[in-house]
């Protein structure tokens, strides 16, 4: 499609996944893109944050930049085997075959966000992305007829339509005065990365600790990456941050859940908690603002549902911006089908997030009772050993609005 030179940019606010995949999204339609980021260029974010990106974000990336797909899998990392032990007796062990689509594209490729973003950013550079750096965003006006930002240093972008994909703490979200309710959990998590050589790492496959024995009975995951592994450590209310959240507490209990000297191979510690928000609205009155990925809405990370749904999000605020502008009078309704559908779609999220923080912090003492009993028989029941491993990601089947449960 030739770029429709004569216009104004459509403005991404955010450099994160999410923005740059929208910011792809929109050059894949012809239209120019100018993205604003609060940061430098060439910052420094550690740390692997989202590590899925799962295949219909793939093929919704290749679709905006043919080979970015391939690129991502390649570096990533895919697993085939999972395991579920409870009380450090397994439970669950399944290895599945390679399963590429037509494509050639597995289920999911596993990397750090940070590489992640170091593919998008590249694959904007080569499509004409326009990026302008330190830009925080101040103030926001919306008008019947466009949008104007203003960054803290006082300069000034208006356009057509702006897509705000600046984070949890959005400023373009606050400045429409546009609410975010929810919930937040009261324990804490916390989330190590660890470097391992590819030729003495662990096993590539994905473990989840029920009740891990070594550490008095917390919960525990750990995930394969390229170049290494994450640990999430679920920790209880009463936990101090101080005692597992900070790089020394890890370094005392890391030894606990995995063999001698990995301790010394730590890459960078997090503590997280659990929350649960969707936006109200997904878009200003004048339709001319679109909020995507955690500007619009923030799930637990367990399902990989953030940055998935995120750059599902983006790819269907860039299809309602290019409806608009191919047809100015039906702007309006092309916007509010995107925040209609996008906001279905991060209800049911939030919703499927919410059974699977059930499980895994149960208020109810039914819930325990239930996942001892499914432990104890899962040798002779398959099918309990089968629960226990699914039941912390939550439902996976979605409404029309949003294929396959995870967008």
């Amino acid at each position: 499609m030739p770029e429709m030179a004569s216009r104004p940019p459509v403005l991404v606010v955010g450099a994160g996944p999410v923005g740059l995949s929208a910011a792809l999204a929109l050059r894949a339609r012809g239209l120019p893109v100018a993205v604003l980021e609060a940061d430098p260029q060439g910052r420094e974010r550690p740390g692997s944050r989202a590590l899925f990106v799962h295949r219909e974000s793939l093929r919704l990336l290749d679709a905006a930049h043919p080979g970015l797909a391939g690129r991502l899998v390649a570096y990533g990392r895919t697993w085939h085997t999972r395991r579920t032990l409870f009380r450090g007796r397994q439970v669950y062990a399944r290895t599945y075959p390679p399963r590429a689509d037509a494509a050639g594209l597995p289920p999911f490729t596993s990397l750090r966000q940070v590489d992640t973003e170091r593919f998008l950013l590249a694959a904007c550079e080569d499509a004409g992305v326009t990026f302008h750096w330190d830009a925080e965003i101040r103030r926001v006006q919306v008008s019947p007829d466009a949008a104007v930002l203003t960054a803290s240093d006082g300069r000034s972008w208006t356009a057509d339509h702006v897509i705000a994909a600046d984070g949890a703490r959005s400023t373009v979200r606050r400045a429409l005065d546009i609410p975010m309710p929810g919930t937040r959990s009261d324990g804490f998590h916390v989330v190590v990365d660890v470097a391992e050589p590819s030729d003495a790492g662990p096993p590539a496959e994905r473990v989840f600790h029920y009740e891990h024995p070594g550490m008095g009975g917390r919960t525990l995951m750990r995930v394969p990456f390229t170049g290494g592994f994450q640990v999430d450590l679920q920790c209880r209310a009463s936990d101090s941050p101080a005692a597992f959240g900070t790089e020394e507490a890890v370094r005392r209990w890391l030894p606990e859940v995995l063999d001698d000297g990995r301790a010394d191979r730590i890459l960078w510690v997090s503590t997280y908690r659990f929350k649960r928000m969707v936006a109200e609205r997904f878009t200003d009155p004048h339709h001319r603002v679109l909020l995507t990925g955690e500007a619009a809405h923030l799930f637990p990370p367990f399902g990989a549902r953030g940055m998935n749904s995120g750059i599902a999000d983006a790819a269907a605020a860039a299809r309602a911006v290019a409806d608009a502008v191919a047809e100015p009078g039906r702007s309006a309704a092309a916007v509010g089908r995107f925040a209609e559908a996008r906001r279905s779609a991060a209800l049911f999220n939030s919703a499927a997030a919410g059974a699977a923080l059930d499980h895994l912090r149960p208020r109810r003492r039914t819930v325990r009772l239930k996942q001892r009993a499914a432990a104890a028989l899962a040798p002779l029941v398959p099918h309990c050993g089968a629960w226990l491993e699914h039941a912390p990601y939550g439902p996976r089947n979605g409404p029309p609005t949003n294929p396959g449960g995870k967008y």
